[in-house]
């Protein structure tokens, strides 16, 4: 096969790791920490997907700090002061560290890289910057332009409206099953990274690729 000429990438929990926010701030948290990030996770990406059904937007932020308050009921409350703190850490949060390798091995190539996510572009931004990826994205895309979140068609367009390709020319790469699945019917080449080793489902949306981390889409 010949080689995508764009490369891009989901950004939470393919670029960034979710649940470092949680991580840092683990003593505070105590043994109900794991819970709560899991928890967090689950019901920011609920909340995209039910708000997209029913056409109500919110931003991801907004979405992220509900998902949050949700979790944090659930699990007993958060400690005095914390949750500035997490929502924060949230929009700071760690890169993978096959991550500015990876990049800087696709744009020595002389590839294009993207980022698509539900992220809003302030979060995203931030994101990028405390990263250090800054000068490794040539392009961030964000729903938050046509406030419809993945896995709709319309949000992997976005890819096609900016570089002015077809799907076949595309490289995308994600953590979230899920996401692959949309991307795969929306007709991109799919790389499912699949870090935590997890049994694959979709079945009739299957990834072109299932790699272990970032670094193998390299020779």
């Amino acid at each position: 096969m010949i080689e995508p000429e764009i490369f891009v990438f989901d950004a939470y929990g393919t670029l960034f790791d979710v649940h470092s926010a949680v991580a840092r701030h683990r003593e505070a948290l105590g043994p109900q920490a794991d819970r709560l990030s899991d928890l967090w996770r689950a019901k920011q990406l609920e909340y995209t997907w039910t708000r997209s059904l029913m056409g109500a937007y919110r931003d991801f932020r907004a979405l992220t700090a509900d998902a949050l308050d949700h979790a944090a009921a659930r699990c007993g409350g958060l400690p005095e002061g914390l949750r500035l703190p997490l929502l924060e850490a949230y929009e700071t949060l760690d890169a993978f560290p096959d991550v500015i390798p990876t990049l800087e091995a696709l744009k020595a190539r002389g590839r294009r890289i993207a980022i698509l996510s539900n992220g809003a572009p302030g979060m995203l931004a931030s994101a990028i910057h405390s990263a250090g990826l800054a000068t490794l994205i040539d392009v961030c895309l964000s729903v938050d332009e046509i406030m419809v979140y993945k896995t709709a068609p319309e949000a992997y367009r976005l890819v096609l409206d900016r570089f002015r390709v077809r799907p076949r020319q595309v490289s995308f790469q994600s953590a979230n099953r899920w996401d692959i699945a949309g991307a795969a019917r929306f007709g991109f080449h799919t790389v499912w990274i699949n870090r935590g080793g997890l049994p694959d489902e979709y079945q009739d949306l299957a990834p072109g690729r299932i790699l272990p981390g970032l670094s193998g889409l390299l020779p």
